[in-house]
């Protein structure tokens, strides 16, 4: 008798926080860090871009402040298809299987096929949404300027359940297996359980949050308007320490091992040990930063007045690439290249 062996398709990637993961990498992974010695190509995007890249599989994918998403080719830097939504877009876009998720002004979540551009699903809230599309075990979570978070299923964009906080929410929450961590405009850092939206625990701040939360050794890690850099014990929502800072915190964290990395609108890079909140070193790179860092292998970037490469050991800048226009987003590191958007609406291919 012939017997056949049951091969069980494997599932998707999660998608847990802001750009895939708690080092902020766009899904990539640690990539060895390298200085650019040319810009490769340049894409012109047509309008401002205040949101990060992702990548996957060759293709960037880079949404404008006008409502267009675009796909790029990274070894030509020509478009692949182009998307337009209803309203502006904000918000990092998100990938999920073969799916590429991102929200916008018109209050929906947009979700699309990401080889052909073809909208496959929309979602939709009540207000802006900032807030950048996490994936859990096939749940799709977002906040919106409307005051809740949404849980809708993954395949159809239905949704399962949403909770009303107390504020507009721009934070992008935080996945883990149970539990959704996110930051709202009423200064408070939320847990809910993610199969119910049910408020387990709520902590207050001094003021609005729009950074984002990482989450790792039993911390939830997060910037707020009061100045301040916040640990919190994942479980009861405890202050576990507190740093604060020169001006309010728009950055989000990004944490390796023991290492945090978080900017502030004082124009300083600050790195912490996670566990203990004892200060590392501290950076100034700009008169502003409100983008995210990412951890690399062997070094930490950061857009501010141009693109930072910073030793993570001691905060000394290694190198700056000077792209002469306000850089406001995230870079993705893959392979030999470095890519990054600007305010003024440029996507670049450093290699």
């Amino acid at each position: 008798m012939l017997m056949t062996e049951t091969i069980t398709p494997k599932s998707p990637p999660d998608w847990p926080t802001l750009l895939g993961d708690n080092a902020r990498t766009g899904g990539q992974g640690q990539i060895k860090l390298h200085f650019p010695e040319k810009a490769a190509w340049q894409y012109r995007a047509g309008s401002a871009v205040r949101s990060a890249p992702v990548l996957r599989e060759g293709i960037l994918y880079v949404a404008s402040v006008s409502g267009m998403l675009h796909a790029i080719d990274v070894g030509t830097g020509t478009s692949k298809w182009k998307f337009q939504s209803e309203g502006q877009v904000h918000a990092t876009p998100s990938l999920f299987g073969n799916m590429v998720l991102f929200g916008c002004d018109d209050g929906k979540v947009y979700a699309l096929d990401r080889h052909s551009g073809g909208k496959l699903w929309e979602a939709a809230s009540q207000a802006e949404v900032w807030s950048s599309a996490v994936v859990r075990d096939g749940v799709v979570f977002f906040g919106s300027a409307d005051g809740k978070v949404y849980a809708v299923d993954s395949g159809s964009g239905h949704e399962k359940w949403s909770q009303s906080l107390a504020g507009r929410i721009y934070s992008t929450p935080y996945a883990a297996e149970h539990q959704l961590y996110v930051g709202c405009g009423d200064g408070k850092v939320y847990c809910l359980a993610a199969d119910s939206g049910r408020i387990l625990w709520g902590t207050p701040t001094g003021n609005g949050i729009d950074s984002s939360p990482a989450v790792a050794n039993g911390l939830v890690v997060i910037g707020s308007e009061d100045f301040s850099v916040y640990a919190l014990n994942a479980s009861t929502g405890e202050v576990r320490w507190k740093y604060e800072t020169g001006l309010g915190i728009a950055s989000s964290p990004a944490l390796l091992g023991d290492f945090a990395a978080i900017g502030s609108k004082d124009g300083v890079v600050y790195a912490f040990d996670i566990q203990t909140g004892q200060l590392r070193w501290k950076t100034e790179v700009g008169e502003v930063v409100t983008a995210s860092p990412v951890i690399a292998d062997g070094g930490l970037l950061i857009q501010a007045e141009g693109l930072f490469a910073l030793d993570p050991a001691n905060g000394k800048i290694v190198w700056r690439a000077g792209l002469g226009t306000a850089i406001q987003s995230v870079p993705v590191l893959a392979g030999d290249g470095i890519y990054i958007a600007s305010l003024s609406g440029e996507i670049y291919a450093l290699r």
